[in-house]
């Protein structure tokens, strides 16, 4: 995909003289509505131990505690405790209970009104995550029917269970690193993530097990008997009774098994970088551990690795069949009128009688007794991943909602720490013996759940070892489902639409400089030139996890001392216009990597593209900055903007004289700064006679997923267009002195007064930016 430098959202700045006469600056928010209410900004305990720790010094695992009705117990205190390692009794040295956190109630800025127009998403801060969760679909084992139970079921919980502080991710096995999208409170990206939830035409199966009879119907043709009627022989018939294919299907399993547990893995990789203990609930028709084939040690050892990894980084799968309550007796879909039915007057073995009615009988009872078992046999592997790491399966239910909402009800955990003896880590002839933990509670009637071993190494030992070479540590950042900080990045997509380009998503990367490794010239053209060197890696992703675009350059950067300073402190922007042909959601992910030191930072981020073919209103992407100047000099400034694909220095694109880092990539605002912003609208009628849109426009700003400000409802006096042109929008709002720093949103509003359907008048599109002092 070849990229471009797309002029329509950088050049949004220069039009900043027509667009501030169009709409008149909005009065700044008030003292009051800048500070939200007191018992809004309720901050839980942050817990910085590890949950999960295995050192010479000290193991350290979580425990669940319930009581006979599966209500948690919370009052119990060290002594109540046994802990033991491979059945010897160890000191129980530490024993503390972590309390789920939980965030204060908000109070609503304005009355519950169903047709208000949408919030923007709540951007959590670390002390504000409630809980991390993964909901993974493992679409490489989920049937037709199973698919259909999970897709309604994400939308209930996001509907009715995620609570404010809730971090998600929606995550398939099938497909690929592109899916690990980034973890989110936006429920419109969860949304869209859930209609990306279908059945995998590479899974296993349509339906939740096979029917009886579909093996046993004819794949060859018959050789003709003397008189005509079809022959075959009684070896061939029993050959294809007990299923030919049986091997190979077994292979197909296992080789889609590995599959699910590798991407599991993949997981677990990247939530070991969140703090405290995560929650992995996997929507799964199960996959066996245990079968006649070799190869089954192949599952067994890809869970044993999966499960050891698991309990290092604090994860706790819950898992879930959702086959529910199946009829493992005679249905509608098995095949009992093939040519081996009894009282066929045509079957094969009625004419030549080589197997007796009594036996293909005997064969379709086998046949039931082997679903049945099978059925039973894959869920195997979804009770021994949950056991392994302190979680449960839920199975035999067809309330899939009230499943999920069952597992994710526990209040907390136990943290309970013994330090273990030489022998763990020295076991002879393997550093790797697997070390058994059980933990049991001396108050009768309780029960206990906590994960149930660990390999004898240390955490120090099991760290990966980093990658060799420079793409191997970039590809290990670029893949993480999290962004690394070792080169800090800021990430901000745009989307956008050009009339004989069409759309395309640019986005701007800031690069904090100070993390980057500058030399000084001695010497030649650029001496006194200071010089840094980076590695850039940018990949963007569908929404089926396949690759759309990828680019990888190498910078070398060489700035004059002034320039340097000045870069040094604001830092550069990265800037790529990618175009994309077709509708839905992308993920752009970039890793910078500093060549000197190796140091790495990554960020992504995912971004919707409307269809804009569809004739609805869409908003482009909103560009911002800040500025000191007053609304007289800016008139007469003309606005500069990164060239794409190339690296600026941040303090060269001379907007005007403020802060750089007030600038559109990074949008770091102080009070008493004037907030400019510009968008595009796309789609909007006309009124025929006056050859003009009749539209309304709105802002408003949230700070905390609280409405601090809402801007009057304006008329749009933007110049006549052709019908589906795009109008340029935008406006300013002149900060208060005092306006309490913090996380902010703008959100702007836009309603087509001449639009024919309710559903779409109204058009939405927000931006973040923080105050500081």
């Amino acid at each position: 995909m070849k990229k471009h430098s797309s002029v329509a959202i950088s050049l949004l700045f220069s039009l900043f003289v027509s667009v501030l006469a169009q709409q008149p600056s909005p009065q700044p928010p008030g003292a009051q509505q800048d500070n939200p209410p007191q018992d809004a900004q309720s901050t839980p305990t942050k817990q910085k131990e590890d949950v999960v720790r295995i050192s010479v010094n000290l193991v350290q695992v979580d425990a669940v505690v319930t009581d006979s009705d599966g209500r948690q117990v919370t009052d119990l205190k060290a002594e109540d405790f046994e802990i033991f390692e491979d059945g010897k009794p160890q000191q129980i040295l530490n024993s503390s209970y972590i309390a789920r956190a939980t965030l204060a109630p908000r109070t609503p800025a304005t009355a519950e009104n169903k047709n208000a127009p949408p919030a923007p998403p709540v951007r959590l801060r670390p002390d504000q995550v409630r809980r991390a969760i993964a909901l993974v679909v493992d679409d490489l084992g989920l049937s037709f029917e199973s698919s259909h139970y999970v897709r309604d079921a994400l939308r209930k919980f996001v509907d009715e269970q995620m609570l404010p502080g809730d971090l998600v991710a929606i995550i398939r096995t099938g497909a690929g690193m592109g899916a690990l999208q980034q973890f989110t409170a936006d429920k419109r990206l969860l949304y869209a993530a859930i209609e990306r939830v279908r059945f995998n035409v590479s899974s296993r199966s349509i339906n939740a097990f096979a029917p009886v009879g579909d093996e046993i119907r004819l794949k060859v043709p018959l050789a003709q008997g003397t008189d005509g009627t079809p022959r075959l022989g009684a070896d061939l018939v029993a050959s294809l009774i007990k299923q030919p294919g049986k091997e190979l299907n077994e292979f197909r399993e296992e080789i889609f098994s590995v599959g699910t547990l590798g991407a599991l893995n993949f997981i677990v990789r990247g939530l070991r970088e969140l703090p405290g203990r995560k929650s992995v609930v996997l929507f799964s028709d199960g996959f066996k551990m245990y079968s006649e084939n070799d190869g089954s040690q192949r599952i067994i050892d890809s869970m044993q690795r999966l499960t050891d990894l698991a309990n290092r980084a604090s994860v706790v799968f819950y898992t879930i069949d959702p086959r529910g309550l199946q009829p493992l007796t005679m249905t509608a879909a098995d095949n009992l009128s093939g040519p081996f039915a009894v009282g066929n007057p045509k079957s094969v073995t009625n004419t030549f009688g080589d197997l007796a009615p009594n036996e293909l009988m005997a064969d379709i009872e086998n046949r039931l007794r082997d679903r049945n078992k099978e059925f039973f046999e894959s869920q195997q592997g979804l009770s021994y991943l949950a056991q392994q790491t302190g979680g449960f399966l839920v199975k035999n239910t067809n309330d899939i909602s009230g499943a999920v909402r069952r597992v994710l009800n526990e209040d907390g955990y136990y943290l309970l720490g013994y330090r273990p003896d030489e022998a763990t880590f020295k076991a002879p002839g393997s550093s790797r013996s697997f070390r058994k933990i059980s933990v049991k509670v001396k108050r009768p009637g309780l029960r206990v759940r906590t994960r149930t071993g660990f390999y004898g190494i240390t955490d120090e030992q099991a760290r990966l070892a980093r990658p060799a070479t420079a793409d191997g540590q970039l590809y290990a950042a670029i893949t993480s489902p999290f962004s690394s900080g070792g080169v800090p990045l800021r990430m901000t997509s745009l989307f956008g639409y050009d009339a004989k380009k069409g759309s395309f998503a640019q986005s701007l990367l800031h690069i904090d400089a100070r993390k980057l490794t500058f030399e000084e010239e001695k010497e030649g053209i650029f001496k006194g030139f200071y010089k840094t060197r980076i590695d850039v890696m940018a990949i963007t992703f569908g929404d089926n996890g396949v690759i759309i675009d990828q680019d990888d350059r190498v910078h070398t950067i060489r700035l004059p001392a002034e320039d340097y300073k000045r870069s040094v402190e604001a830092g550069f922007v990265y800037s790529v216009t990618l175009p994309i042909k077709k509708p839905g959601a992308y993920q752009l992910r970039i890793a910078v990597r500093d060549t000197a030191t190796g140091r790495v930072g990554s960020a992504n981020q995912l971004i919707e593209i409307p269809d804009i073919k569809k004739g609805r209103l869409v908003l482009s992407g909103i560009t911002m900055r800040g500025t000191n100047q007053s609304l007289a000099a800016r008139t007469a400034a003309a606005a500069t903007a990164p060239v794409a694909g190339q690296i600026v220095s941040q303090s060269e694109n001379k907007i005007d004289n403020t802060d750089p880092q007030a600038g559109r990539a990074v949008r770091k605002l102080r009070g008493g700064m004037v907030l400019e912003y510009a968008y595009y609208i796309y789609n909007a009628r006309m009124d025929k006679a006056a050859r003009r849109p009749q539209l309304e426009t709105q802002i408003r700003l949230f700070r905390d997923g609280q409405q601090v400000y809402a801007g009057k409802v304006r008329e749009y006096n933007g110049a006549a267009q052709a019908e589906g042109g795009q109008l340029v929008a935008g406006g300013a709002l002149k900060l208060k002195d005092n306006i309490e720093p913090g996380e902010y949103v703008l959100q702007v509003l836009v309603t087509d007064k001449l639009a024919k359907d309710d559903k779409y008048r109204m058009a939405t599109q927000w931006i973040d930016f923080d105050i500081v002092r």
